[in-house]
């Protein structure tokens, strides 16, 4: 689930945005620029080497004293040698900036300890130097608060590549986005001090300024990100294209350090690869083919991961000193680890050699939406950091011996519905305006199948202004009617946004958790369709929260809709007389309505559970009447759980416990966006929503680099236990995200736009299948959106969440597109090493390839994926002799030649797929 636009818009001539210039190269081509001076004998200092920020050379520094320097490179070079007017006496600095000369006299200046900003600028190239120093706020106003951008470029997450830096007088951030996303800047915690967002008239404030909606922005490329306090601790937001560069990153000269390797997927580096049971014990080999390693220690951590990765914290387990084996002109350090508990652990290298000490690490790839970088494999070397906050760690994941993923998950594919949208089959449960609520307003009823989605906001498109209330009559009824269509596509698996009783159209706003809405039908209806699933060979997997519910709910009742008498916040008020108050947390100090309860990330419509409550968890999951048992009696093959990371790890162990002693072959499924590892244990979730895979797969497809996009799944592949990733959701298009054809350039929906150029949907489509066939060969639960098949296509929330182009509508479905989705489809099914196999290290990447390889028994299959416009032959080495048939062309074969090379030609925006069967 996403956290919806509140609509307030950033206005950027209010918020002062940037007018720089795009960035330029630095003009000294390859040489540094120093402050050289008194101050640190004239030498060229490391600690005084200017960083060359965007257009412009600065240093922070906090010198002491009456001084004198110039600004030169390390070899006083005639062209990079600069002071004050020539002339035989220091010049002193002046508040509005020195023009500087060649060779000319020394600058001097009074320092008191406090930080200063030495900058550098030219006109162009190495002309008209001018020198400018400034004063620097002494400290952060907000101290050590690390500051973060969350939003939906990154599922509101606190992540590293998001996190602002302190510099000088301002926090800073440089992103590269595309498109229009919603934001605001917080702490990890989302602490209300350190909240900055959009006040009424679109202006950054605080939350006590009345900043409480989100900012909306339209990015397209590289941006700087710059916010300011004032004395008054008012804030003031800055956006506009990338003029901050940070050249913070120490060099490393040692050759000896630089020799050292470390990589996590290589057998003569680690035994045994990824993800491991408990009782395992590891070995650990790390290797410099150079002479001068002195000590290696394995320093080994345990990782405290809380909410949606707003805590992360690694707390110290182990140091192993490693021992030392001659290897050539080398050495080879081998140490060994025992992991006793289950976990997600952490851990790297402490490196010595004679010119210093190092931090053996993770690499700096982002993973998406994950806070922690680094996606495994080969190692990186930086100089030993001061705090160990910073370093970059490897990470092992420790589960339970026996998994308990039901085996029939790793066959799945799914077929994912937003049931609103999807097929009217009973006109007669329709919401009707005037009869039926949303919250204090009434619903309202497209007249028309195949009309938008409204948006408050979007111009004739608004709607009444209000979210979420717009209904089209989607419903049970038509979903059972069109079971055998979904069938013949080749699913065999149903996941159904929920459809439990609530006021809006989504249905995450529960109001009755053991009653189907009455707009999709009955709970007789449900039952009914889980019986003509199974009689078609198909399993039913619902979804709802067990964090929060709908303030229009009999549960919290705030605008009186249920009687007004035992909703916990009957009328506006808390109520302690209701049998749900201890269900919720209020703050009974405030007197505002708004401020008495905690909505899910800030949003009143979904008061946030209290999940330490006992009566909720008896509700909940352990009563013998309880929700989550009720639907697996109803017929339901496991659960899906909205926002997993915001409940509590214990809540979701004896939740899951419950689940397996209800029905043992019931699969859990959770919602989370980034590495997913934590619920992969053993002991709580069997699958989750593959973001990570549907990101880089869109990404590929869309032209981005095979080689870098690609090292997201390798995480997973070494992170991930191997039935959790058969099991989880390979997603494409989503109803919290933009459908996969607008990842590939088509903004709107085809079907209601008539502007979309052919030319390009025709192309997009093709990356569609290409992403499709990824998704068809690669470990996990292939996940069809509905609509996808046809050419749906739709933007954010809520055009994501378009109507069926039902012809009998009067829409017109791409068939076409839909039997190439049912080919593929049935390709997986027709392989079982596609569904089953196990996925090795890729056999090639480059800029535009991937090709990768799985293996059951004695099958093997070889998946080649090209996203470039034109055709790719590869040269790859394999057994000769062999024969590999293609999965896609039957009767189309290819063999190995004598000399073990097989040369494949990987058709343009598409792949092949091979398989191999020994005798």
């Amino acid at each position: 689930m996403k956290l919806w636009t509140l609509g307030l818009a950033l206005a950027l001539s209010a918020a002062g945005a940037s007018a720089h210039a795009a960035c330029t190269k630095a003009p000294l081509k390859g040489r540094d620029a120093y402050v050289r001076g008194s101050l640190n004998g004239w030498a060229a200092d490391e600690a005084w080497r200017m960083a060359w920020r965007c257009d412009h050379y600065e240093l922070i520094a906090s010198p002491k004293g009456e001084h004198q320097f110039k600004l030169a490179d390390d070899d006083w070079s005639a062209d990079a040698d600069w002071g004050a007017e020539p002339g035989a006496r220091a010049r002193p600095v002046r508040p509005e900036g020195n023009a500087l000369f060649p060779r000319g006299a020394p600058l001097e200046a009074h320092f008191d300890g406090t930080p200063k900003r030495f900058e550098l600028r030219f006109a162009q190239g190495l002309t008209q130097p001018k020198f400018r120093m400034s004063d620097c706020q002494a400290k952060p106003p907000l101290g050590d608060t690390q500051l973060y951008l969350r939003g939906t470029m990154n599922n509101w997450a606190a992540l590293d590549d998001y996190a602002f830096r302190w510099h000088c007088d301002a926090y800073v951030l440089n992103v590269d986005l595309k498109n229009r996303h919603d934001f605001k800047i917080g702490d990890a915690a989302w602490g209300k001090p350190s909240i900055v967002a959009a006040n009424a008239a679109g202006e950054a404030a605080t939350e006590a300024q009345g900043g409480n909606g989100n900012f909306q922005r339209s990015f397209q490329g590289e941006h700087t990100l710059t916010l300011r306090f004032d004395a008054q601790g008012r804030p003031s937001l800055a956006i506009g294209p990338k003029t901050f560069s940070d050249g913070s990153d120490s060099k490393i000269t040692d050759a000896t350090a630089l020799a050292v390797r470390y990589d996590s997927r290589a057998s003569e580096h680690k035994e045994p690869f990824g993800a491991q049971p408990v009782g395992t014990t590891f070995q650990f080999r790390v290797w410099a083919d150079v002479p001068g390693l002195k000590a290696v220690t394995l320093v080994v951590e345990r990782r405290e991961l809380v909410g949606n990765q707003e805590k992360l914290e690694y707390h110290p387990l182990a140091r192993v000193a490693m021992t030392p084996h001659s290897h050539g002109m080398g050495t080879r350090f081998e140490g060994s680890y025992r992991f006793d508990a289950i976990g997600v652990y952490g851990y790297w290298f402490e490196v010595e050699t004679a010119h210093g000490r190092y931090a053996l690490q993770n690499n700096k790839d982002s993973v998406y939406w994950t806070r922690e970088k680094g996606s495994m494999g080969p190692a990186v070397i930086e100089a030993l950091p001061e705090s160990t906050k910073r370093i970059r760690r490897y990470r092992q994941t420790v589960h339970l011996p026996q998994l308990r993923v039901p085996d029939w998950a790793s066959d799945l594919v799914y077929y994912y519905v937003f049931p609103e949208r999807f097929r009217n089959g009973d006109k007669t449960n329709d919401p009707q305006p005037g009869r039926d609520k949303y919250q204090d307003h009434s619903v309202e009823r497209h007249a028309k199948w195949l009309e938008r989605p409204y948006r408050p906001g979007d111009g004739d498109n608004a709607g009444d202004g209000v979210y979420n209330n717009d209904f089209f009559g989607g419903d049970l009824a038509g979903l059972i009617d069109k079971l055998d269509d979904i069938r013949a596509l080749g699913a065999n698996a149903l996941y159904l946004t929920p459809v439990f009783r609530a006021a809006s159209n989504h249905k995450y706003d529960t109001g009755d958790y053991l009653q189907i809405d009455p707009g999709f039908g009955s709970n007789a209806d449900f039952e009914r369709l889980t019986r003509e699933a199974a009689n078609r060979g198909m399993r039913v997997i619902p979804d709802t929260s067990l964090n929060h519910v709908g303030s229009d709910s009999p549960y919290f009742d705030r605008f009186g809709n249920f009687g007004g008498k035992t909703g916990a916040f009957a009328n506006g008020k808390p109520n302690p007389k209701s049998p749900y108050f201890d269900w919720f947390k209020f703050d009974l100090s405030k007197t505002d309505p708004n401020q008495q309860y905690q909505g899910w990330v800030g949003v009143g419509d979904l008061p946030e559970l209290d999940k330490s409550s006992e009566s909720w968890r008896r509700f909940a999951y352990k009563d013998d009447n309880s929700v989550t048992r009720t639907w697996l009696r109803r017929g339901a093959a496991g659960w899906r759980m909205d926002v997993a990371p915001w409940v509590p790890d214990d809540f979701w162990r004896e939740w899951s416990a419950v689940v397996k002693q209800e029905n043992p072959q019931a699969l859990t499924v959770a919602e989370t966006w980034f590495d997913a590892s934590k619920y992969f244990l053993g002991d709580t979730f069997d699958s989750t929503m593959n973001y990570i895979f549907r990101n880089a797969v869109l990404d590929f497809a869309a032209g981005g680099k095979a080689s870098s996009v690609y090292q997201s799944l390798e995480l997973t592949r070494e992170s991930y236990p191997a039935p959790m990733l058969q099991a989880s959701m390979s997603l494409l298009s989503t109803h919290d995200q933009a459908r996969a054809l607008h990842a590939f350039g088509i903004a709107n929906d085809p079907h209601t736009d008539p502007k979309v150029d052919p030319a390009k949907l025709a192309e997009a489509k093709q990356r569609l299948r290409l992403a499709v066939l990824f998704q068809m060969s690669f470990p996990g639960a292939p996940t069809v959106y509905y609509g996808d098949e046809v050419g749906v296509g739709g933007g954010d929330d809520p055009f994501n969440r378009a109507t069926y182009p039902w012809a009998d509508e009067g829409g017109q479905p791409d068939l076409a597109l839909r039997a190439e989705f049912q080919r593929l489809i049935a390709m997986r099914h027709a392989h079982p090493v596609l569904r089953r196999g196990t996925l090795e290290a890729p056999l090639h990447l480059d800029d535009h390839v991937v090709a990768f390889q799985r293996s059951l028994g004695t099958t093997q299959a070889l998946v080649l994926l090209n996203n470039d416009r034109k055709p790719r032959t590869l040269r790859l080495v394999l057994p000769a002799g062999q024969r590999w048939n293609d999965a896609l062309a039957p009767g189309v074969s290819v063999t190995v030649n004598a000399q073990s090379e097989l040369a494949i030609t990987v058709p343009p925006l598409f792949g092949r797929v091979l398989i191999h069967s020994a005798p």
